[in-house]
C-alpha cells in the first residue's frame, strides 16, 4: 500500500508570524542578512556566503548577464540559465566575471542605418535613451557615435531619419579608454558636465559606458557579492546529460558556483552527475542540486555530495507540474520537512547543507516566513522576471507595462534536459506557462525595499541574523477567513470603485 503523509500540505499564504520580544537593539540597521551559499563544517566558515539570502532561478527569462552584474552588485548571485550551448552560457558568465564595476555593457545599440522611429521603439523596450552608434550595431563595434534623448524630437522630426543624421558623431565625443579607472572616470564627467562616458580600445571600439549615476550607486554598494579578486560572483545551471562539456567550459569561464537544474532531483541522475564533478576537480566546485520536497530527498543529495540543497516542486507561479503529474508538495510543509532533516543531518555527521527554498513565493512576507521556516537562502523567478535587468522584453499590455516570463518547461523553453526522464531528447509534455508578469523597475529600487521589509520583520521577532529568526521565530497556521482579515475589508477603498466586505 502507498505511504502517506500525515497531516496537510500548506503554502506560505497559510502561515504568520506571532511577533516575539523586541529590544531597542532590534532595528534594521543591526539586521545582517548574511547566510551560507554551500556546505560546511561544524566550527568552520563556508567558503562562499551571501550577503543577502536572494539567489535568481536559473530559467531563460530570469537569469542572464544583466542579471548577474545587478544582483552580485546587491549582494546576492544569480545563475545563468543552462538551456542554451555550453560555449553560450559560458559566455554569459565570463561577461559577469570580467565586467568592470561601474562600466555598462550596451544593450541598446545603434548603427547609423537605423530610423528614427526604430530607436524610439528600442527605447521604449528597454527604456533606455541614451545608446551609442557603432559600425555593425554590436555593444563592442568601432564606435561612430551617440544618441541621446536631446538628440531628436518625435513631435516635429521625421520618424524615418537616419540615425546618421542626428547623432552626435565620434569626433565630437569625449571617451575614455581602457586604462581609464573609474575615478579618473567620474572627473572627466563631472569636468565636462557630461551624463556618460563612453569607453573605447586601442582600435576604437566601444567597450561599455560609464554613466554619471551608475559611478555614484557603484560608490554605495557595501554588500556587492566579490571574489578574493575582487569579480562579481555568479552561479550558472547546469543539466544531468551534457555535464562532461558544460562543467569544465563554465568553470573555465569562472563560475563560483553550479546548481543542477531538475524539476525532480530525487534521482540517480544526481548523483552521476556529482560524482563525475568530484572526479574531476574535486571537493573544490560548489555544486547544488535539486529540487526535492521531503527528508528523504535532502538526505539522498546530501549523500551525494551537493553543497546545498533546493526544495520545491510545482509551486513557482509559472509551474503546472501538480497540474499535469500529480507530483509536488505544498512549499511551507516541504520546507520545514527538509529543513528539519538538514538540522538533524547537521547534528549526525557535523556537516551543514544549506536549504535553498524554490517556488511558492507570491510576496515579500514570504520571504521572511521562508527563512523563518529553516531556508538558507531563497531562489527567485517570477520576483526578479519583472526588473529592467531580467532578460526579457518590456510590452505594454491593455496600457499597462509587463514583463515577459516563461517557464523552463513550457514550449517556449523547450529544455528537455530539465523534465526528460527516459532520454527522449524531447519535451514531451509542457509543464510550464508562457506569461507576463507586471514590470518593477530597477531591480536596486525593487530588492532594497524587500530587504528593508524582511529586515523590519525581523526586528518584530527579536532577531538581527537569520540564525536568530530561526531560533526566535513563532508561526502560526491561519484559517481562510483569517487571510481575508488580514487585507482591507469592510471600507470603500479611494482607489477603487467597488467596496470591500468581509463575511
Amino acid at each position: 500500500m502507498a505511504t502517506f503523509f500525515e497531516g496537510e500540505s500548506h503554502t506560505f499564504s497559510e502561515y504568520l508570524l506571532v511577533p516575539g520580544y523586541s529590544s531597542s537593539e532590534n532595528i534594521p540597521a543591526n539586521v545582517s542578512l548574511k547566510t551560507p551559499l554551500c556546505r560546511y563544517k561544524a566550527g568552520e566558515e563556508p567558503r562562499v556566503t551571501l550577503n543577502i539570502p536572494m539567489v535568481s532561478s536559473i530559467m531563460q527569462a530570469v537569469s542572464g548577464e544583466r542579471m548577474g552584474i545587478a544582483l552580485a552588485t546587491e549582494g546576492g548571485m544569480s545563475f545563468i540559465y543552462g538551456s542554451q550551448t555550453p560555449e553560450a552560457e559560458a559566455a554569459m558568465v565570463k561577461a559577469v566575471k570580467d565586467y568592470k564595476a561601474g562600466v555598462v555593457v550596451s544593450d541598446s545599440t545603434l548603427t547609423p542605418e537605423m530610423t528614427m522611429e526604430q530607436v524610439m521603439r528600442l527605447k521604449e523596450q528597454t527604456g533606455h535613451s541614451t545608446m551609442p552608434v557603432t559600425e555593425d550595431g554590436s555593444p563592442h563595434g568601432k564606435l561612430l557615435g551617440i544618441v541621446t534623448s536631446r538628440d531628436y524630437r518625435p513631435s516635429r522630426d521625421d520618424h524615418q531619419a537616419k540615425v546618421a543624421t542626428f547623432m552626435t558623431p565620434r569626433e565630437q565625443l569625449i571617451v575614455g579608454t581602457e586604462e581609464t579607472t573609474l575615478t579618473v572616470a567620474n572627473d572627466i564627467i563631472w569636468a565636462n558636465k557630461l551624463n556618460a562616458l563612453p569607453i573605447v580600445n586601442a582600435d576604437d571600439c566601444l567597450v561599455g559606458i560609464v554613466f554619471r549615476k551608475d559611478y555614484d550607486s557603484h560608490k554605495s554598494n557595501p554588500d556587492e557579492l566579490l571574489d578574493a579578486h575582487k569579480r562579481y560572483m555568479v552561479g550558472a545551471g547546469i543539466n544531468t546529460r551534457d555535464y562532461a562539456t558544460r562543467v569544465p567550459l563554465l568553470l573555465e569561464a569562472g563560475a563560483d558556483a553550479l546548481c543542477i537544474d531538475s524539476s525532480e532531483g530525487f534521482s540517480e541522475w544526481q548523483k552521476l552527475t556529482i560524482d563525475w564533478i568530484r572526479e574531476n576537480y574535486g571537493e573544490d566546485v560548489i555544486v547544488g542540486a535539486g529540487n526535492v520536497v521531503d527528508a528523504d530527498g535532502f538526505r539522498y543529495l546530501a549523500e551525494c555530495g551537493a553543497d546545498f540543497v533546493k526544495v520545491g516542486i510545482g509551486g513557482g507561479s509559472i509551474c503546472i507540474t501538480r497540474e499535469t503529474k500529480g507530483i509536488g508538495r505544498g512549499q511551507a510543509t516541504a520546507l520545514i520537512d527538509v529543513c528539519r532533516a538538514r538540522d538533524e543531518y547537521f547534528e549526525e555527521t557535523g556537516i551543514y547543507v544549506p536549504v535553498c527554498s524554490d517556488g511558492g513565493i507570491v510576496y515579500d512576507y514570504h520571504m521572511t516566513l521562508a527563512l523563518a521556516m529553516g531556508a538558507d537562502f531563497m531562489m527567485l523567478g517570477r520576483y526578479f522576471a519583472r526588473f529592467d535587468e531580467s532578460p526579457t522584453n518590456r510590452v505594454n499590455v491593455n496600457g499597462q507595462y509587463m514583463k515577459e516570463y516563461w517557464g523552463e518547461g513550457s514550449a517556449r523553453a523547450r529544455n528537455w534536459q530539465r523534465y526528460d526522464l527516459g532520454g527522449a531528447a524531447k519535451l514531451s509534455f509542457e509543464e510550464g506557462v508562457d506569461s507576463y508578469v507586471p514590470y518593477a523597475g530597477s531591480l536596486k529600487d525593487g530588492v532594497n525595499m524587500t530587504i528593508y521589509k524582511i529586515k523590519s520583520t525581523m526586528c518584530n521577532c527579536g532577531a538581527n541574523s537569520i540564525k536568530e529568526l530561526q531560533e526566535k521565530a513563532r508561526l502560526t497556521l491561519v484559517s481562510s477567513t483569517s487571510i481575508v482579515e488580514g487585507g482591507a475589508h469592510d471600507v470603500v477603498l479611494k482607489d477603487r470603485t467597488q467596496s470591500v466586505s468581509f463575511n
